[in-house]
């Protein structure tokens, strides 16, 4: 099956961040490595993103994103599985045992 967001095919999960957000996900994420001078200019280059008219609901539409890939993934994400608690240490009767 295909996924398609506008006329752009989605090939894997970042494609389709990218083209519902309509921006790269390293602009807001970064990259490892980066120089302090590329994250200046990263974050420059986000705050007018943000700044612009066109992407107004940006911030709400990451909320949304993220409340769906939550959800698609709740019961992964929540599989939360109790672990056996150790057996306790029985302290030493014999007097003078080190400590």
């Amino acid at each position: 099956m295909r996924t398609y967001v506008g006329h752009q095919q989605a090939v894997s999960a970042e494609d389709f961040v990218e083209l519902a957000l309509g921006t790269p996900v390293e602009l807001w994420l970064g990259v490892e490595g980066e120089s302090e001078t590329d994250r200046a200019a990263r974050l420059d280059a986000a705050r007018d993103i943000l700044a612009d008219p066109e992407y107004s609901n940006l911030p709400d539409d990451v909320a949304r994103i993220a409340a769906e890939v939550i959800e698609a993934h709740a019961p992964e994400l929540f599989n939360v599985i109790p672990l056996a608690r150790p057996a306790r240490r029985r302290r030493s009767s014999r007097k003078g045992a080190a400590a």
